[in-house]
């Protein structure tokens, strides 16, 4: 029993480190190596589509990562990732479009414009923009429409919830568009005020009050049904954000499930999608069982 009780705790002590070293690199400034690093951790069983243009601007492109059995039919998935509103890059999240691909999702991820270069609410729009090429290009047409779930991390939850719940962004496109069939947001700040917040006013100066730019302002009881994660040792991003948006949610009758991950960091709730950390939480697991459950597909 001692022996068994000290593998397993070596197993956890090296699992967590190497969980530290992978968050460490995976926010290095070189492309090349984050593109690296997302190989080494990504599954097998997906292609990758890389650089669509979805506008005319060098950020607004797009991958897409389709399973090796086909891509016919089935749900969609379109993953916007974080980086505080001011950095990050598709290529570090192939292993998130691998992950998924090779379960059968198809996944979308796009790059977005980013401050200081823009500000709230134009990476909102950029999010609307490649949403509407993902509905137009991917989604079919008539009585046969794939579902579109909508993933997002920290900045990109933030950014994923406001294109799901605030109507505004996707009614403004030009194309019809699939509306969204769920949403997973994994450790996302829905209910802080980012107008008044020292590391972010500068940020949402453009928003025209405070609830523009909080998610939790746009909870509707026709709101797509949600599930949201979050690491119970996410220093980043407060627990309440995810309570709140629940809260809400729940208020206005909308559906939505809450997960509490234990021992989960705020990167490392991302990290767990990948084939390496996936033992550390059921985050791959839920997702893909949401998107394929039938409050997305509608199939009981």
């Amino acid at each position: 029993m001692a022996r068994s009780w000290i593998l397993r705790s070596a197993v956890i002590v090296v699992s967590a480190s190497l969980m530290g070293i992978a968050t460490v690199l995976l926010f290095q400034n070189s492309m090349a190596f984050k593109s690296l690093l997302s190989s080494l951790i990504s599954d097998s069983g997906a292609t990758a589509e890389r650089g669509i243009a979805y506008g005319s601007h060098e950020r607004q492109q797009l991958d897409v990562y389709r399973p090796e059995s086909g891509d016919e039919s089935g749900p969609i998935a379109f993953f916007l990732y974080g980086g505080g509103w001011r950095g990050g890059d598709r290529a570090t999240y192939g292993f998130i479009g691998s992950a998924l691909a090779a379960k059968g999702i198809t996944t979308v991820i796009p790059d977005y414009r980013l401050y200081p270069e823009v500000g709230f609410p134009d990476f909102v729009e950029d999010a609307a923009r490649a949403y509407a090429w993902t509905s137009e290009n991917l989604a079919g047409d008539g009585d046969k429409r794939r579902p579109i779930v909508v993933i997002g991390h920290s900045a990109g939850a933030h950014i994923g919830a406001l294109l799901v719940l605030d109507r505004s962004y996707l009614n403004g496109q030009e194309t019809a568009i699939t509306e969204p069939a769920g949403f997973v947001g994994l450790a996302g700040p829905y209910a802080f005020d980012p107008t008044t917040w020292h590391s972010t006013q500068e940020i949402f100066a453009g928003a025209k009050d405070s609830d523009q730019a909080r998610p939790v302002a746009f909870a509707r009881p026709d709101a797509p049904p949600a599930l949201i994660m979050h690491g119970l040792d996410d220093n980043v991003v407060r627990l309440w954000n995810m309570q709140t948006l629940t809260k809400e949610l729940e208020g206005a009758g909308a559906k939505v499930r809450q997960i509490e991950l234990p021992d989960i960091g705020h990167v490392g709730v991302l990290l767990a999608m990948s084939r390496p950390f996936r033992w550390r939480a059921p985050v791959l697991s839920e997702t893909i069982e949401f998107i394929n459950g039938p409050a997305v597909t509608g199939v009981p």
